[in-house]
């Protein structure tokens, strides 16, 4: 009988070839990996859960209070510790509960502690916008987050908070939760809890006095407190109440005509008149706790319970509010109460905000803070920053780098002109001129020149964020809508005198959690320049305080360098900002002062006269900071070369050796930018060649000629001297040659003549030649020198040696023990005499004029010995301190008699030079009748 059903072998095969379908396969792999997942962050979560801090009842009720420290480690305020009044849960009006609530947790009263439909709306968010765009925290979440954890947005601290939520609920009810919720939270103004908060903003100590509108307030406050407080932004203040009216409304609290008839309500008349009391340094303690907010996510300065190490130096904090306020020894000259003014001083070496100057007469209640938000235009500050410190350290111009200062600068493509301050323009000038003159056309050619993108790259290394990311032409003179704080641009300088090295400043280095947890907030320092462009800028801005626009600035022996800036309103007269940044290498500050308006609330100019004030700010504030401590000097690095430069040379050369001293200047180059070559404009003319002078005796006069081989445009200047007299200039001429007329008969004249150049003045070497005007008379000898004798004073122990001379004009070689001195009288003292020594003394005439000039006469000698026994001369002290003719040298005596007085007179004023001419005459002929006398 057939078999048809299949065989053992077939059906294995067939039941073989059957396959499990694909969806199964990826729904089994999703399962596996989704148990994985599950397995994974159940163990995650319970790992985070068990590492989760207990519920501590000691922290449930207050805020922790924080610690300010100084720059020494010293307490100096503590934030949270004052202004604080704890209520019941019984105290509470339905009106608060309510606007509470429906603000920050709408079911509050009905979930056990998480709001999973919270939480879900929350995820989705996430998703879209990353974590930590919205939370989920309900009230009791909020209070074990400021009770127990730290503030960050990590998935770790939210699964604990969770969880501790939890157990909160199930210890506590919930009104005791919000109870402990409303004496937590952190309202502004110092106010510390809901009752702190009513009584601060609107003077009712009882909460059942509450209105709604103020209820919406305080119901709004914790959100922002500083930006929502009534007392500075009452605008934002009903903004922040209208939405918790628009969600009491939502939520069922209250009805649309009650929201309706609440939102008409005018803030400021719901406040008390007086504000609360100040917070020491208050504007420091709002950059410490901006900069806290910023580094540490979610940490709150007042409530956290955290030891903030900030930066401040009190003596320099106080000195900088004292110079804000309108006290009676404030030696600033404010105009008038309008006037604001903001300064910040920075540590130039790290960058530590030493002290900030927020307002003038500042309340300490967080009012608005120029130093660190009053954004503003730079002005010509910007100059370093935006056009010389980028040419420095891309292109390495040299501070001589010459500009032309031509006209007014016309911007492409517009019809617009920047033109300089003082409406003046000088041509070809050095980088260093136009800097220190502070002059706008040559700083936005030297934007221009360096390029724009360069120039962004460069100042956003210092920290200067630019309107719209992009870098006008404008910007070389801070006059676009780019704008700067005090502290930002405090931070720029700094890096100038800190050899280019940049942070951000920065008021706190470090904040200490009460766990124990410390975060370091230091910034990391960069190089934002070069050194050498640091330097150089450095040494500009050194030139624009003692001899620009910020001589007023200068502190005489402090090494110090800055920057004026003003900036102008387009159709008006005057600056409605006026800067100034300066530095040492140890502080470096910014002052600003401006903030007038019109009546239409429109920026308005500084008064007349007053735009020097942040000068003397500075200028007060540097000397009293720096007056106990050593300020050094900046230091040249090796990058930086000073050289020689001859004046108006472009490309710049080095001076020749005939350039006037009054056309050189010294400026600084990279090194290896350096000019190489040397200018010829002042190079030495030829002289004259030639020269030739003759005797016209027909006539009476004197021919001059001479020649001149060279090409260049020159005149010649002839003088002459009579008899050794005094050379008399003559006559300038283009010829080569000059007759001089009526010259005195028997006397010998000296021609001279000079060429000089008709382009720049320069002159040739003098060339001379002597001509005689009568017959030529016989050379007399040079006779012996008579009388010769030596004498020994021993009160003074000097030696007296004296002559008479009778002859030719000579100078006499006087030898002493072999050591020979020429001088030109007759006689000479020898001081320092050494007893029992012998001196042999030997003189020796030498012709001083015409064939017997260098002639010698005859030697005469004598010699002394100086007695061994002898008083110990008279002394002045150190001998260090003697006169030289106490040290044993031999010195002239010009009381003697003598023809050749004229070496005593070397001043080469010509009137004197005559007068020794007829002094050496009359002595001359004295000499003769007195030999005479004897003689007979």
């Amino acid at each position: 009988m057939a078999n048809n059903s299949p065989s053992r072998t077939a059906r294995r095969k067939q039941k073989k070839s059957k396959k499990k379908p694909l969806w199964k396969k990826i729904f089994l792999s999703l399962f596996i990996i989704f148990v994985v997942l599950v397995i994974g962050a159940s163990a995650t979560a319970a790992y985070w859960i068990a590492t989760a801090p207990d519920l501590d009842k000691s922290k449930l009720s207050d805020p922790l209070a924080s610690e300010i420290l100084d720059k020494d480690g010293k307490a100096f305020a503590v934030l949270g510790e004052k202004n604080r009044t704890k209520i019941s849960y019984s105290d509470l009006p339905q009106v608060l509960i309510d606007a509470v609530t429906a603000t920050e947790d709408a079911r509050f009263f009905e979930h056990s502690g998480i709001d999973l439909r919270r939480i879900g709306a929350a995820v989705i968010a996430n998703i879209k916008d990353g974590f930590g765009s919205e939370g989920a925290s309900t009230i009791t979440q909020q209070v074990v987050e400021k009770s127990f954890l730290s503030a960050d947005k990590k998935i770790s601290l939210k699964v604990q908070e969770q969880w501790l939520a939890l157990q909160l609920e199930r210890d506590y009810s919930k009104e005791e939760i919000l109870e402990m919720y409303l004496n937590k939270i952190f309202y502004g103004s110092n106010a510390y809890g809901v009752a702190a908060a009513a009584e601060t903003y609107f003077g009712k100590e009882d909460l059942n006095d509450l209105t709604l509108p103020e209820a919406a307030i305080l119901a709004g406050l914790p959100q922002r407190p500083t930006a929502y407080n009534p007392f500075k932004n009452p605008e934002l203040t009903k903004e922040r109440m209208n939405t918790v009216l628009k969600l009491m409304v939502r939520h069922g609290k209250i009805t649309e005509k009650q929201a309706e008839e609440a939102r008409k309500v005018d803030i400021p008349s719901l406040l008390v008149k007086s504000k609360p009391d100040s917070t020491p340094y208050e504007a420091f303690i709002q950059q410490v706790e901006k900069e806290v907010k910023e580094k540490v996510d979610g940490a709150d300065i007042y409530t956290d319970g955290l030891k903030i190490h900030t930066t401040i130096d009190p003596k320099v904090q106080e000195h900088v509010e004292f110079l804000l306020t309108d006290s009676e020894t404030n030696p600033i000259p404010y105009p008038d109460d309008e006037m604001q003014a903001a300064m910040t001083v920075l540590d130039t070496k790290s960058g530590a905000i030493r002290a900030v100057g927020g307002r003038r007469n500042s309340e300490g209640k967080k009012e608005f803070n120029y130093a660190i938000e009053g954004k503003t235009q730079a002005g010509s500050t910007f100059k370093p920053i935006t056009a010389y410190g980028p040419a420095i350290e891309y292109n390495k111009i040299s501070t001589y780098h010459q500009i032309n200062d031509d006209k007014p600068y016309q911007i492409p493509g517009t019809s617009k002109t920047i033109r300089n301050w003082n409406r003046q323009y000088s041509g070809w000038m050095s980088a260093r001129e136009a800097l220190n003159k502070s002059l706008n056309v040559p700083a936005v050619k030297m934007l221009e020149e360096v390029g724009y993108d360069k120039a962004k790259e460069f100042a956003e290394g210092l920290g200067i964020k630019f309107h719209k990311n992009r870098v006008l032409i404008g910007d070389a003179i801070g006059g676009t809508d780019t704008e700067v704080t005090p502290l930002e641009l405090a931070g720029a300088f700094r890096a100038f005198g800190n050899e280019g090295i940049y942070n951000d400043p920065y008021s706190v280095t470090k904040v200490e959690f009460p766990d124990g947890k410390t975060v370091d907030l230091k910034p990391k320092a960069k190089p934002a320049m070069s050194d050498y462009t640091a330097y150089m800028i450095t040494d500009m801005l050194k030139t624009a305080v003692t001899e620009g626009t910020g001589t007023q600035a200068h502190i005489p022996g402090l090494p110090m360098a800055g920057k004026t800036g003003t900036t102008s309103l387009e159709n008006t007269e005057g600056s409605p900002d006026a800067w100034f940044s300066g530095y040492t290498t140890n502080y470096t500050i910014s002052a600003w002062v401006g903030g007038y308006h019109d009546e239409n609330k429109r920026r308005a100019p500084i008064p007349d006269g007053y735009t020097k004030i942040p000068l003397q700010m500075f200028k007060n504030t540097m000397t009293e900071i720096s007056k106990d401590i050593e300020t050094k000097d900046f230091v040249k690095p090796d990058s930086v070369v000073e050289v020689q430069v001859e004046k108006g040379s472009n490309p710049p050369a080095k001076p020749s050796k005939h350039t006037p001293s009054e056309n050189i200047t010294t400026e600084l180059f990279v090194k290896g930018t350096e000019p190489k070559g040397t200018s010829e404009k002042f190079a030495k003319l030829d002289p004259v060649s030639g020269l030739t002078a003759s005797f016209n005796k027909d006539n009476n006069s004197i021919d001059v000629s001479w020649n001149y081989d060279s090409d260049a445009d020159v005149s010649f200047e002839v003088s002459a001297q009579v008899n050794g007299g005094g050379m008399q200039p003559l006559s300038t001429t283009k010829e080569n040659s000059l007759e001089i007329n009526e010259v005195e008969p028997n006397a010998e004249y000296t021609i001279q003549v000079i060429a000089v150049s008709n382009e720049d003045g320069s002159k040739s070497e003098p060339k001379t030649t002597t001509v005689s005007t009568g017959e030529e008379k016989e050379q007399e000898e040079i006779p012996a020198v008579e009388g010769l004798s030596a004498t020994y004073n021993e009160s003074s122990s000097l030696i007296n040696v004296s002559w008479n001379y009778n002859g030719p004009p000579a100078s006499f070689e006087v030898s002493v023990n072999g050591q020979a001195q020429t001088v030109g009288s007759n006689g000479l003292e020898i001081s320092g005499a050494t007893p029992g020594e012998t001196y042999s003394i030997t003189v020796t005439p030498i012709g001083k004029e015409g064939a017997n000039e260098g002639k010698r006469g005859s030697a005469q000698s004598t010699s002394i010995t100086v007695p061994s026994e002898q008083s110990e001369p008279p002394t002045n002290g150190n001998e260090e301190d003697k006169p030289d003719d106490q040290n044993g040298n031999v010195n002239e005596n010009n009381d003697g008699d003598s023809g050749n007085n004229e070496e005593n007179n070397n001043d080469g004023d010509e009137q004197d030079d005559q007068q020794n001419q007829n002094n050496q005459q009359n002595n001359h002929q004295n000499n003769r009748n007195r030999s005479k006398e004897e003689n007979e």
